[in-house]
């Protein structure tokens, strides 16, 4: 096991930049989440870090030795791809012991490695078959298994579920979370899914166009973004953002937006909200409604009510009010300048 430290770590391809230096300690043990939309550099990040794509500028240190110039293979790193990336004329037993015949490991201790993550992974039944034969999620278990076998210093993720369908997802990331969990070993696991990231990660780094927008444990980034980015690409369904103006002796002082989750969002009298609107459509989705609005001044907003709420029906006028102490304030570049209580 290893940490790992970036110190602004950058990436350009000529004269365009698309990592603008990152700088992360990532602890022994600790699973790391970088997320993002497609485009934003993540998988670039942890391409860097595998040794599969040059750096430009900075350093990368895992276990305490600089790893800049060094091969992947001597990296003492694992990576999952979302792509399995299976021999497929080989058996399951021979995909995982793969790596360790080439390092030219004993027989008995092989079979030991490859028993050993099988039962881990519940792969016993499957060790003869080849990848064919298995579902998506057994495929994306035994591409596991291969790299638990080399007991690397660290595992690095890159969409390993983005082939899989919702419920295969869920089932396996709380799989690779246990497994991560139990290993102790240091991880590093890119994704676009935010929700994926909330319930995976120790800490996640939330990136845009190449830099980290916030880096911090999923809710301190939930109830305190930084910017009105990363409050609007965590969480789902995503804040709703509101134009405000300060005065200063009846001069317009700044422009502000405030930033109000829809579960903290209530709807009330016209006369009493502090936005006017109505409804457009509602969402009914059993322990929890939806109301999605369209304000006076043309914005869309939507409010998260108990499934058991009464609804208005669409095209009713209705007001949004929220208690000051959950809302969210920035300034007129996206910054954070207000922390909600």
């Amino acid at each position: 096991m290893a940490e790992i430290a970036l110190s602004d770590v950058r990436k350009s391809y000529g004269k365009t930049a698309v990592i603008h230096g990152i700088d992360m300690d990532i602890t022994d043990g600790e699973l790391i989440v970088i997320v993002g939309p497609s485009g934003c550099g993540k998988s670039t990040l942890l391409r860097m870090v595998a040794g599969l794509e040059t750096i430009t500028g900075g350093q990368i240190a895992i276990g305490g030795r600089t790893v800049n110039d060094l091969e992947p293979r001597e990296r003492d790193i694992a990576m999952v791809f979302q792509n399995y990336a299976l021999y497929p004329h080989m058996s399951v037993f021979d995909n995982m012991a793969y790596g360790l015949k080439i390092q030219g490991l004993p027989k008995a201790e092989i079979a030991e490695r490859v028993d050993q993550a099988a039962r881990m992974l519940q792969l016993e039944p499957y060790l003869k078959r080849k990848p064919r034969q298995l579902s998506g999620g057994q495929r994306q278990r035994v591409a596991m298994g291969r790299a638990i076998v080399r007991k690397p210093a660290a595992f690095l993720f890159d969409e390993p579920l983005s082939n899989l369908d919702a419920k295969l997802r869920v089932q396996m990331r709380l799989e690779i979370k246990a497994l991560q969990r139990d290993l102790g070993v240091t991880a590093l696991y890119v994704t676009h899914d935010q929700v994926e990231a909330m319930t995976l990660a120790d800490r996640m780094i939330v990136m845009k166009d190449g830099v980290a927008e916030q880096i911090g444990a999923p809710l301190e980034v939930y109830d305190r973004p930084a910017t009105t980015f990363v409050a609007g690409f965590i969480g789902s369904p995503p804040m709703n953002f509101f134009k405000a103006q300060s005065l200063q002796n009846g001069v317009v002082d700044a422009v502000h937006t405030v930033g109000v989750r829809p579960e903290h969002a209530e709807l009330c009298a016209t006369e009493a909200g502090r936005i006017k609107g109505e409804v457009v459509f509602s969402e009914a989705l059993g322990a929890e409604t939806l109301v999605h609005l369209k304000t006076e001044d043309g914005d869309a907003a939507v409010v998260r009510l108990s499934g058991h709420d009464t609804i208005p029906s669409p095209g009713e006028p209705v007001a949004l009010t929220w208690d000051e102490t959950r809302r969210h304030l920035f300034d007129a570049d996206g910054r954070r300048v207000e922390a909600a209580a």
